[in-house]
């Protein structure tokens, strides 16, 4: 996530396949405790807004204190209204590799806790508890590469506006259709079919898209529009919890998109900091950061692809 990528229900009820998760961090390190970190607010960016595909994630810190400073830092950037756009990027996947790196180390909790203030710790322990949900649909790391591209997500207040019309439409909270695209795709990062064949921004199976889709599948408001309209049909916004389980057949599936859903409506800045996560793909040879442009026609070895991926 870094998404955790998951194959939309068939239409009538099918069971879906899941796919695995490509966001979890595969970095195993043994940190210590140090001090608290500090978590000013850095001033707004005056710089000219960067290429997103040129940004890069930081690499795994390698010490506890180390962690929750970068926590600290990109939660002040995403909630400091005055950020500008290359600092709430930056900090976006800073987030993203500190919550990855968190997730796979339930023990550090704790310490990590401890060293941030109190008004913080209500968000991390969801931020950690969703990338566990998604860490335990998966079926193991992979030792071929996807035949995906990535592309730059739509604009974020075209996004939005979508969610919103969806909303109106269907009765569907908006944060909870950002959180299904964020898991499923990326926001539309991730272009490809699933091993169980959905397709789309919102992975939708193509019986399942016959019947709640209008349009092109690949089309990112239609998308929208029909995965509103397939989560009212099957109890939503009443039952929530039921009607994505039947958009993933998983309860660990559920939690982590209501988690993320939260999140994204805890401030307002949720979004923003959602908006700017990368793609991640977990393979026998660790954890690899897809960047926008990455593009494959076919699944190659994971060897094959480090030996020749540029640096």
């Amino acid at each position: 996530m870094g998404l955790s990528v998951a194959a939309c229900g068939g239409g009538g009820g099918d069971r879906s396949e899941t796919r695995q998760p490509k966001g979890e961090q595969a970095a195993e390190r043994t940190p210590e405790t140090t001090a608290a970190p500090a978590t000013t607010v850095p001033p707004p960016t005056t710089t000219a807004p960067v290429d997103p595909a040129t940004l890069r994630p930081p690499a795994p810190v390698a010490d506890l204190a180390a962690l929750a400073e970068r926590i600290g830092q990109a939660e002040a950037t995403l909630r400091n209204p005055a950020a500008g756009p290359n600092d709430v990027a930056t900090a976006a996947l800073a987030q993203q590799a500190a919550y990855r790196q968190l997730g796979d180390h339930p023990e550090w909790d704790e310490a990590v806790l401890a060293a941030l203030p109190p008004e913080l710790h209500a968000a991390v322990q969801s931020h950690a508890a969703a990338r566990r949900e998604f860490r335990a649909l998966a079926r193991g790391p992979s030792a071929t590469m996807p035949a995906w591209r990535i592309v730059p997500p739509a604009p974020a207040d075209q996004l939005m506006g979508w969610y919103h019309e969806a909303e109106a439409g269907f009765g569907v909270p908006w944060q909870v259709l950002a959180a299904v695209n964020l898991v499923e795709t990326g926001l539309g990062r991730i272009r490809g079919t699933s091993t169980a064949g959905a397709q789309g921004p919102m992975q939708f199976m193509p019986a399942t898209w016959a019947a709640y889709g209008e349009g092109d599948i690949n089309d990112p408001r239609q998308a929208i529009l029909a995965a509103a309209r397939y989560l009212q049909a099957n109890g939503a916004p009443g039952d929530m919890a039921g009607a994505l389980w039947h958009y993933n057949h998983s309860d660990h599936y559920v939690r982590g998109v209501q988690l993320y859903a939260d999140l994204i409506a805890e401030h307002p800045g949720g979004f923003a900091g959602f908006y700017g996560w990368g793609v991640w793909y977990w393979t026998t040879q660790g954890d690899l950061y897809l960047p926008i442009g990455y593009e494959a026609t076919e699944s190659i070895p994971v060897d094959q692809y480090i030996a020749t991926a540029p640096r």
